[in-house]
């Protein structure tokens, strides 16, 4: 089996570093949730080795994640575990951040909430869910190319689609979190952060989209 290849992933890891690299200074732990390929796994882990960096997804990406982990030979990156947002018991892990790139717009909205119901709750106070992939804006695309996107995803699967940052926002304080910083990223993405609450506790009902 030939390792698994995204172009996407090679032209936006030097961008999401820079936006990450500062945000998790001070972490020890991440959990990437979708790891895809696997590319972003093995480059993120190289060039910020004082992190453990924990690869998860649907198991029919595990081989492919794999051969990227065996050749790059990281010590501080861990082997995929299955983790379907909805279905999976989550982890017991001990992580201070978790990274999840274009799985927004791929899951369905139910997925999205248990997403992000799933790190309020793994995170302890002052951790950080960093998302990255294209938003929408008080429902407003941010480009003709993302508007072009948008019907793509939804032509392929009605219940996918570009998600409204306010609606994550509400999502996020719903499960204790507060938003701390959204990038601007190249080919219309972003990346949007937020931080577990002191308290923990749910700041908003949960919304209904």
């Amino acid at each position: 089996m030939n390792k698994p290849f995204s172009q996407a992933c090679l032209n936006n890891r030097a961008p999401i570093l820079a936006a990450i690299e500062p945000l998790l200074a001070r972490s020890q732990a991440v959990l990437e949730i979708g790891s895809g390929t696997g590319q972003h796994a093995v480059y993120f882990a190289a060039q910020l080795p004082h992190l453990i960096w924990h690869t998860s997804d649907l198991a029919a990406n595990h081989s492919g994640i794999r051969l990227w982990l065996e050749e790059a030979a990281l010590v501080n990156i861990r082997p995929p575990f299955e983790l379907d947002v909805v279905r999976s018991i989550w982890p017991s892990l001990l992580v201070d951040a978790v990274f999840s790139a274009n799985t927004a717009h791929i899951m369905h909205w139910d997925e999205v909430e248990a997403l992000v119901r799933g790190c309020g709750g793994l995170l302890p106070n002052g951790g950080l869910l960093m998302l990255y992939g294209p938003f929408n804006y008080d429902n407003c695309y941010t480009s003709p190319s993302n508007a072009r996107f948008d019907q793509w995803l939804k032509a392929r699967d009605p219940h996918s689609g570009i998600r409204n940052f306010e609606d994550l926002d509400r999502l996020a304080r719903w499960a204790g979190m507060v938003f701390r910083a959204d990038h601007a990223m190249p080919a219309n993405n972003r990346l949007l952060c937020w931080e577990k609450g002191q308290m923990g506790e749910r700041q908003a009902p949960m919304p209904v989209v």
